[in-house]
């Protein structure tokens, strides 16, 4: 072997369970655990001894040690706040890390010491944030991960390469254990375009076993008044009790439920008896599963075909051996879904199969595979309406969701007001008109602008969104072509580099049972989402530049105000005074977040005056 080989494998690293694989001989093979297992349950445990464990025993311990174990954790990855293990706290990719560093053990026994690559797999519907959050786990675990890819995406590529000579229009319905995804590919002489993504990052097999963790628990309370839910043991119990009934009726109609102790009373033992049914199952979970199929919708849209236009269904996903999971299916396309995919190792095995087209161990496979952005991608800016009102935290797309990717678009912007020398550029992610509905992704200051007091100054900004999902966002003055280049996935502008080598020596100490781990929490900074206003949709855009412009934008709004006033009656001449008056007294105070929602209902009530 080449002194300079560095093995490249694809991970599926999910809510519920993980796997990890590599290209042998031409095809992805799931690589085992030395026990044998192709996937792991997502599960970390630290024991009251500070020992580490992944996987099967870990689950084991959900009951036991509830405030030992994490599983889920998928479901945070993205979020801020620190998660409580063992005493310890934790941020989410560390977690994810632990799983991660399991699944590299596998590799490392296979291939030998050494740098290993991996390309990691999320849900299309991940963010930015949760995108970034994932390549730091793996990187934490001590992969290089250079390649982040969709679920559906990789299912995908697991179908297409053995199945290169298939021209057709494939569906991807993947329903894990946390998320949702459903992703519309057209497969074409072994070339595979992703069309379409939707899906909902927060629906899963755990709302399932939630819901009837809830039921379970109502139970308890009718016949004995006491909430078993209130109980950390009681609670985990029930949780595993309702994920097995949930496996127990994708095969049988009904599941019996004999629980001795769930919870105490009095110091009495109160347990749970009961007979569930697939019916009832149903009953419970429908209104999830016909969200699911309101996604299938909107992505046939997104890719302009028609229910009869689809040649393949592919289930991805353990949620998907449902049984009314296929009912759906079969009732909206007219026919049942593919059955030669295996469910849990899909994912994992695509993912392997993209990690071969990078090494070039598929070079000659002719499979080629396009992918697409899964949301819209632009900045917060003001608007002027049809009727001269200017609104801020509106959402300028540059990107547009279902954009085949990479992709690279440039759009001209202006600054708010003559004579401006620098801009804020607020970067956000979604599909709402509003920015404070969406993600924020990041934001930078673009300085050196020139000094015209003539008019607004023209910025061209521009997106670059590559196949990985990682977003460079440039802002360039047009007239002194000064710049600013920020590349938001790597940028890390929330996370010290200092902070990410105490993480990996926190999880190097935990993993060697060193257990010196700093209890201190985490410091997180979060961006407060921009307040906004409906309006009509509008004609022209600036940059919105909060502490720089925004004075400058209310002292306009308030002249426009005092303009207004002599065309009005008595009660609306009163109501638009004493918005003047507040004007007045917050301006000296340079009180941002009031100024601007004062500047919003002043902008409300001016539309409602049809302002010109």
């Amino acid at each position: 072997m080449s002194s300079s080989f560095i093995p490249i494998v694809g991970i599926d690293l999910g809510t519920t369970n993980s796997a990890v694989a590599y290209i042998r001989g031409g095809k992805p093979e799931i690589i085992a655990s030395p026990e044998g297992a192709r996937i792991i349950p997502s599960v970390v445990l630290i024991d009251p001894q500070g020992k580490v464990t992944v996987g099967e025993d870990a689950r084991a311990a959900l009951v036991a040690m509830p405030d030992h174990t994490i599983a889920a954790v998928k479901r945070r990855m993205g979020s801020t706040l620190p998660i409580r293990m063992a005493e310890k706290s934790f941020r989410p990719q560390e977690i994810s890390a632990l799983i991660l560093k399991e699944l590299k053990g596998y590799v490392d026994e296979l291939y030998g010491e050494g740098e290993k690559e991996a390309v990691i797999t999320v849900p299309a519907y991940f963010t930015d944030e949760q995108r970034r959050a994932t390549k730091e786990a793996g990187e934490l675990a001590g992969f290089i991960v250079e390649r982040i890819i969709n679920e559906p995406t990789a299912a995908a590529l697991a179908f297409g390469l053995n199945n290169l000579e298939e021209d057709c229009h494939l569906l991807v319905y993947d329903l894990g254990g946390g998320t949702f995804d459903v992703s519309v590919v057209e497969m074409m002489s072994g070339i595979m375009e992703v069309k379409a993504s939707s899906g909902d990052r927060q629906l899963g097999g755990e709302d399932f076993d939630w819901l009837l963790v809830n039921w379970m628990a109502e139970q308890i309370m009718k016949e004995h008044g006491v909430d078993p839910r209130e109980d950390i043991r009681g609670r985990a119990l029930l949780k595993e009790t309702a994920e097995s009934v949930k496996i127990t009726l994708s095969s049988s109609e009904y599941a019996n439920v004999s629980l001795p102790l769930v919870t105490v009373k009095n110091n009495r033992p109160i347990g749970l008896s009961v007979c569930i049914s697939r019916e009832l199952f149903v009953s419970l979970i429908d209104s999830l599963l016909l969200n699911t199929m309101n996604s299938v919708h909107s992505v046939l849209r997104d890719a302009q075909l028609e229910p009869g236009q689809v040649d393949e269904i592919l289930l991805v996903g353990g949620s998907t051996r449902i049984p009314r999971v296929h009912e759906l299916i079969r009732d909206f396309f007219g026919r049942m879904p593919r059955t030669d995919v295996h469910p849990d190792e899909a994912v994992a095995l695509g993912a392997a199969v993209q990690a071969g087209l990078k090494s070039g161990a598929l070079s000659n496979s002719g499979l080629i595979a396009t992918d697409v952005a899964p949301f819209s991608m632009g900045i917060a800016v003001l608007s002027e309406g049809r009727n001269g009102n200017v609104k801020s935290g509106s959402f300028a797309k540059i990107i547009p969701r279902n954009t085949t990717i990479p992709v690279t678009r440039t759009n001209r912007y202006y600054t708010s007001f003559p004579g401006q020398t620098k801009v804020s550029i607020e970067i956000y992610q979604g599909e709402h008109e509003h920015v404070k509905h969406n993600c924020l992704l990041g934001e930078f200051l673009l300085e050196g602008l020139p000094e015209n007091l003539q008019e607004q100054e023209g910025v061209d900004v521009t997106f670059r969104y590559n196949l990985n999902g990682i977003l460079e966002v440039t802002a360039k003055s047009v007239t002194t072509e000064e710049e600013m280049t920020v590349t938001i996935q790597d940028a890390l502008q929330r996370e010290s580099q200092e902070q990410l080598k105490e993480s990996a020596a926190k999880l190097e100490a935990l993993w060697l049972n060193a257990i010196d781990v700093d209890d201190d929490d985490d410091e997180f900074d979060q961006f407060d989402d921009l307040d906004n206003d409906d309006d009509d949709s509008a004609d022209k855009d600036w940059i919105s530049n909060d502490s720089i412009s925004l004075s400058a934008e209310a002292e306009q709004l308030k002249l426009r105000a005092e303009k207004l006033l002599s065309s009005l009656g008595k009660s609306e001449r009163e109501t638009l005074q004493n918005i003047i008056e507040r004007f007045d007294r917050l301006l000296p105070k340079d009180d941002y977040e009031q100024l601007r929602e004062l500047m919003e209902e002043a902008i409300d009530l001016m539309i409602d005056l049809e302002v010109d």
